[in-house]
């Protein structure tokens, strides 16, 4: 066979092979015996081995695995993967459909698409030209760990698009689970091995993409399922969420066969109602549905909030609940000071997994639930949520003798002292929570504080773990996050359980992280009240951290969602000494980051301004032209209304420029967005 001859054979394979793959694991549904697979794919292996140039990115025979990676690098997202706002109850989606309407000023009924919602993995897909160049975890939303050669490894994961069509750049969403019958049988293997056995399907599939060597990927029953696109989207055709599921599963991704379009608050119950009596006959675990608003213009005018989409919502199922017994009620001590009372459980299996604690929230919900060591309880678990005590069992709490009377142990009381320190515990006026004042000084907060300074979100120092800081500062090795930066690997290496290696690889992660973003380090700091979102709006509205340690509790209300609860915590935070003495020691430490333009310094020339980006852009991408508007004060709204002050529209605009133009808003190009930036409106 000639050269030419052979290209086009493997060409032939790989298409053939693709085609037997998605009929196998998307459609259930095989189309030649595995023996016929199985010479195809060893003559394609053949081909390719003799002919190397033949070797494409996006053959079949690369799914097998490959060598381990040194560690999981970061991989930005073209678009964020939101979080979805939760329901539990009919008036909760009610309340979910009234917004909507609202929203879109309607008071006709809406269609929505509705599906299972997968307990798994989410994960986005990158296609560039139709070709598979990259996935990677949800991770923070913004940024997540590329596990791209474990993905290859899963093969109904297409590695080309088919047809034509496809845009240049798109991002498929998705979630990767374990079935429930492939779970049983690794299970069944890890027993035979001697291995440790999953605690279930969820855990199994995220642990199984996250190893290191994909070859182990490669060996565990994985699966995927599409639900929607990233960044890509507005390059496809598809009017509504459903035509837009269409085109996924045309492109050879599974999607849910349960999927469907309802009418209204009445059509998503019925539905919800259909999808719970269903579940335990599904084959993989599920955990609610998800309503999506159907039409893809009416998601672009409802937008977002925060983290969440507007026009969608996961409606989940009732928590699992189980009975067992308090064996003791102990105090833990978090990284704010704040004194939770925690009961230890007699060992329940509950929603997946195995509880041993349970959270009791603060001393008024003991009181209120009047629960004491000996008590049989009732725990309830869903999801990922922190398993809580839901009530007692008052039958059968023991008593002093057989015929019941005087109960056998007293009620809980809070201690007024701290276990961990022995400072006082107080609780404010207005508060629910009792604290230990000792801040830092106590090693319980100090342990907690190092923890959420080194977590991923934050400072992302790999490999300092609990035990690890337990050591640390139990050793005086360790009283602030500065005195990480002074540890040296053969400190590290003596450690119990620290060989050579591992101390060495933590130097070199604490060394990594001396480099970060200003908001990753605010985060870091524990401020009480500052979460991701809003460590981002105050590096975002300051620019420069000398900016915001200069700010009072007024000036910090200038940043966009902070209010006066929050902007007092982050005041009394600054306001401490010994708190400026551990930034000190950290910036002398050399931990830096790019400082930008602050949004506070005068140059909010678009403040109070409502913005609308649509098209693309001649030079400037949306999260560019999205960070000078806000720089500069303005807001960023993903859809069209009658307060939108601006619309800017690129090449390919669509129905927000139609809207716009329907409302009488004024449409500018991105010239006149620069314009807008340097001189404001009307100068």
């Amino acid at each position: 066979m000639a050269a030419a001859g052979k290209a086009e054979r493997a060409a032939w394979l790989r298409a053939e092979l693709e085609r037997h793959n998605h009929a196998y694991y998307a459609l259930d549904a095989p189309t030649i015996p595995d023996a016929e697979y199985d010479r195809l794919f060893r003559e394609l292996q053949g081909l390719e081995a003799e002919f190397p140039e033949l070797l494409a990115a996006d053959s079949p025979t690369r799914r097998v695995g490959a060598p381990p990676l040194k560690e999981f690098p970061p991989r930005r997202h073209g678009l964020p993967m939101l979080s979805l706002n939760n329901a539990f109850a009919p008036d909760e989606v009610e309340a979910f459909d009234k917004r909507v309407r609202d929203g879109l000023e309607t008071i006709a009924t809406v269609d929505y698409a509705v599906e299972p919602k997968f307990d798994g993995l989410a994960i986005s897909l990158t296609y560039e030209n139709g070709v598979f160049t990259g996935g990677a975890t949800r991770g923070d939303g913004i940024t997540g760990e590329e596990v791209t050669p474990n993905l290859r490894t899963l093969r109904d994961i297409p590695l080309r698009l088919p047809g034509t069509g496809w845009p240049a750049l798109v991002e498929v969403r998705g979630e990767v689970l374990m079935y429930r019958a492939a779970f049983a049988e690794l299970n069944a293997r890890q027993r035979q091995r001697g291995d440790k056995e999953f605690v279930n399907p969820r855990n199994a599939a995220a642990g199984s993409l996250r190893q290191l060597d994909s070859r182990i990927t490669a060996g565990r029953p994985l699966s995927f399922f599409a639900y929607g696109v990233g960044a890509g989207g507005d390059g496809l055709a598809a009017r509504t969420h459903g035509d837009l599921i269409d085109q996924l599963a045309a492109w050879g991704f599974p999607v849910a066969a349960e999927r469907a379009v309802v009418g209204g608050c009445r059509g998503l119950l019925e539905y919800f109602a259909k999808i719970e009596k269903l579940r335990p006959a599904l084959p993989y675990d599920i955990d609610g549905v998800v309503y999506k608003v159907n039409r893809r213009d009416w998601q672009d005018r409802l937008g977002f909030v925060s983290r969440a989409p507007r026009f969608a919502i996961a409606h989940k199922f009732p928590a699992e609940e189980a009975s067992t017994e308090v064996l003791g009620i102990d105090v833990q001590v978090g990284r704010t000071g704040a004194i939770t009372p925690v009961a230890r459980l007699k060992p329940v299996f509950v929603g997946g997994v195995t509880v041993t604690n349970a959270t009791l929230h603060n001393a008024d919900e003991v009181r209120r639930k009047d629960v004491r060591v000996g008590d049989t309880v009732i725990v309830r678990r869903a999801g990922d949520v922190i398993p809580e005590v839901v009530a007692i069992v008052p039958e059968k709490r023991p008593t002093r003798d057989l015929f019941g009377g005087v109960p056998l142990h007293p009620p809980f009381a809070l201690p007024e002292t701290c276990p961990e320190c022995g400072s006082a515990v107080a609780r404010g006026e207005d508060e629910a929570i009792a604290r230990c004042t000792g801040g830092l000084f106590c090693p319980a907060q100090r342990k907690q504080a190092l923890l959420h300074f080194a977590a991923r979100r934050a400072m992302d120092i790999e490999g300092l773990g609990d035990k690890l800081v337990d050591q640390l500062v139990d050793a005086g090795l360790v009283h602030t996050p500065a005195d990480l930066y002074g540890l040296s690997a053969e400190t590290l290496a003596g450690l119990e359980r620290m060989g050579e290696k591992s101390a060495h690889n933590l130097v070199a992660a604490i060394d990594a992280s001396r480099q970060t973003t200003l908001a990753r380090f605010v985060f870091a700091l524990g401020i009480r009240n500052v979460g991701e979102a809003t460590a981002r709006d105050l590096a975002r509205h300051f620019g420069g951290l000398d900016a915001l340690l200069a700010a009072d509790a007024a000036a910090l209300q200038a940043v966009p969602d902070v209010g006066p609860v929050v902007a007092a915590s982050i005041a009394a935070f600054l306001g401490e000494a010994h708190n400026r003495q551990v930034i000190d020691d950290l910036r002398r430490a050399g931990l830096s980051w790019e400082e930008g333009q602050p949004a506070a310094a005068g140059l909010q020339r678009l403040a109070g301004k409502t913005l609308v980006l649509t098209g693309t852009l001649p030079t400037l991408k949306r999260d560019q032209a999205k960070a000078l508007i806000e720089a500069a004060g303005g807001k960023v709204a993903g859809s069209v209304s009658k307060k939108t002050d601006f619309v800017v529209a690129g090449e390919e605009a669509g129905s927000k420029l139609e809207k716009a133009l329907e409302l009488g808003v004024t449409v500018i190009d991105e010239d006149g967005l620069i314009q807008l930036l340097e001189k404001g409106e009307g100068q």
